[in-house]
């Protein structure tokens, strides 16, 4: 297999989801029809993608010495794919977020069917409820074909003793992400010191660095190979984050699936946010504070915050860190010892990754 055979990749990867969510759909219905749709909730959300993680995963599993088509590999890939359902899940929960991709997110859409049809109580509420089971639901999922996977190598031991601790990395940076938003210290670098933590552990672990490594534990890779992994993953996943920061706020909703400013509509305290408000005078401040804590009664609008976003310097700030990111991950790229197929698709996946416009 060669790196242009990514795409037979992701095509296995959903072929296998939308198969085993297909019989999970089933069992469903066997206890009672009308809970096939918590399912269908995660195997819509699914649909498409950029199959990051299981990509990432895959050269990981074949950087160590794995068949690019062993089934197993294909089946940690549908597991991270999983997890990260579960996360954009209880995510856009956490963020009040009412799209995701362009469509309505989960909770939404079972507001949505609440509302239709006419049933009794709070619309909202059930919707909340009943995304918060189908983002569990898909965690367990995840984990349920993770073990089964592992438990098909020789690796099983440090290949689960690494997926709990993505899980756990990922639930406290999600802790620390709403904590951000309530409880704001009065000094700006602390604020900065915040952000590159959520950034770091809720974000960037779980985006590229688990899943590579992952990918590198379940073929054996020895711990030298797997510290090479690390110097390349997380300066990826950090500039793929901070990318998506830039996105949350300055994003074509054309291509993002999401309204221009999303993530300040949402009162999200990421780097650029921290940046700007140590680089504004204490009105501008006052002013970005204010929107980002009550946006529907402030008196500026999106377009005015973003201004004051470009005007400090904070965007271009993030977007120097991005680029530097990047070349921090080419250096390592350049210094990995996996064959030349796996650098190649490396290459490729940074190129799409880095920049990107959604």
């Amino acid at each position: 297999m060669t790196s242009m055979d990514a795409a037979w990749f992701q095509t296995n990867v959903e072929e296998r989801m939308q198969q085993l969510l297909s019989d999970y759909r089933h069992r469903a219905s066997r206890i009672a029809s009308s809970s096939e749709t918590l399912v269908t909730s995660i195997a819509t959300l699914v649909e498409g993608g950029k199959r990051l993680r299981a990509l990432l995963a895959w050269w990981g599993w074949q950087g160590a010495g794995g068949a690019a088509d062993d089934p197993r590999i294909i089946d940690a890939g549908v597991a991270l794919e999983l997890f990260q359902a579960a996360a954009l899940i209880h995510d856009d929960i956490l963020d009040r977020s009412d799209t995701r991709r362009g469509q309505s997110s989960v909770h939404k859409g079972f507001e949505h069917l609440h509302d239709s049809n006419r049933w009794v109580q709070d619309g909202a509420h059930f919707g909340v409820s009943a995304g918060i089971l189908a983002g569990d639901l898909a965690l367990g999922l995840s984990e349920e074909v993770f073990s089964t996977t592992a438990d098909a190598t020789a690796f099983a031991a440090p290949a689960r003793d690494a997926f709990h601790a993505m899980r756990f990395e990922v639930m406290t940076g999600q802790y620390l992400d709403i904590l951000a938003e309530a409880n704001i210290p009065d000094d700006p670098s602390v604020a900065l010191e915040q952000a590159r933590t959520v950034l770091q552990y809720k974000s960037a672990h779980y985006s590229a660095v688990w899943p590579f490594e992952l990918g590198g534990i379940l073929a054996g890779a020895d711990e030298t190979t797997l510290r090479s992994y690390r110097d390349f993953s997380l300066p990826l996943g950090m500039a793929f984050q901070l990318g998506d920061d830039i996105l949350g706020v300055f994003g074509d909703p054309e291509r993002t699936g999401k309204p221009a400013g999303d993530d300040l509509l949402e009162g999200k305290r990421t780097e650029l946010i921290a940046h700007a408000l140590t680089a504004l005078d204490r009105d501008d401040a006052e002013a970005l504070n204010t929107f980002l804590m009550h946006p529907s009664t402030s008196a500026a609008s999106v377009s005015q915050i973003q201004t004051l976003l470009e005007s400090s310097g904070a965007r271009a700030t993030v977007e120097a860190e991005i680029e530097r990111l990047g070349n921090q991950t080419r250096t390592a790229l350049d210094h990995l010892g996996v064959v030349p197929h796996v650098k190649a698709g490396l290459e490729q996946l940074v190129s799409g990754l880095i920049g990107r416009q959604n």
